[in-house]
C-alpha cells in the first residue's frame, strides 16, 4: 500500500471551492474555434466542421434515463458486505425527491476501501449535484480547508459520456483522490485512498460501466 507523503502542495488555494468540479467540458465555441457561438447562416472557418448535434449519450433526442445501481462487482472490485463496511460514513446527497434513487456502496481495492455515492433522475444541473457530492466527500475525509482547495482535473469520460473529473486531496502526488461524474440525469462520486489522479480516474471510469445502467 502506498504512503501519503506530504512532499508537495498539490492544491490551488486561490481557486473557488470545487468550481473546477462543475466544469462539464468545452462549449462548441471553444471546441471549434469560434469567438462566439455562430448564428444562423454563419459559415465556420475553413476546415472547421459544424458542431455535432447532441445524441443520446449527451441527453439529446432518443435519450433513455439511466439508473445508478449497487453492483456486486464494479470495475473488477468486489462490494464489501454491510458487516465489513465502515459504519460512520455521513451521506449528504442533497435534496432528494421520491422518484430519485440513492446508491451508497463500498468496494475493496488493493489500496483500501473505495466509497461510492451516486444519485439518478437528477433534474437540475447535474454538475451542481456532483459539486455537492464532492463537498460531502471532502467533509468525510476531514479535509483541512486552511491548506487550500483541491483542484479537479478532467478525465476521459469513456463510453457513457458526460464529464468525469478527479481531485487530489493530498499534499503529495498520491493520497486521497475524489472522482465524480455528471451526465444528463445522474451524478456520482467516489473516494480512492492511496491513489493518484491517473490511477483513480481510470478505475472510476471502469467502475462506472458497472454502476450506471
Amino acid at each position: 500500500m502506498r504512503g501519503t507523503g506530504r512532499s508537495r502542495l498539490a492544491l490551488v488555494g486561490a481557486s473557488v471551492a470545487l468550481a473546477a468540479v462543475a466544469v462539464t467540458g468545452c462549449q462548441p465555441e471553444d471546441e471549434y474555434g469560434y469567438d462566439t457561438a455562430p448564428s444562423a447562416g454563419t459559415t465556420p472557418p475553413a476546415g472547421v466542421e459544424d458542431p455535432p448535434a447532441a445524441g443520446p449519450e449527451d441527453g439529446g433526442p432518443g435519450t433513455t434515463p439511466r439508473k445508478v445501481v449497487q453492483a456486486p462487482v464494479a470495475g473488477g472490485l468486489e462490494r464489501v458486505s454491510e458487516a465489513e463496511a465502515p459504519s460512520d460514513v455521513p451521506v449528504d446527497p442533497g435534496d432528494m425527491r421520491e422518484d430519485m434513487h440513492l446508491v451508497v456502496a463500498n468496494y475493496r481495492s488493493a489500496d483500501g476501501i473505495v466509497l461510492f455515492e451516486g444519485v439518478d433522475n437528477v433534474r437540475e444541473d447535474t454538475s451542481k449535484r456532483r459539486e455537492h457530492l464532492f463537498r460531502g466527500m471532502l467533509e468525510h475525509l476531514q479535509w483541512d480547508y486552511s491548506l487550500g482547495q483541491p483542484s479537479a482535473e478532467p478525465v476521459p469520460s469513456g463510453p457513457l459520456g458526460g464529464s468525469v473529473e478527479c481531485a487530489l486531496a493530498s499534499l503529495s502526488d498520491e493520497g486521497d483522490v475524489v472522482c465524480g461524474w455528471a451526465d444528463f440525469n445522474t451524478a456520482a462520486v467516489a473516494h480512492f485512498p492511496n491513489s493518484t489522479l491517473q490511477e483513480a480516474g481510470a478505475l472510476f471510469v471502469k467502475m462506472r460501466s458497472d454502476l450506471e445502467k
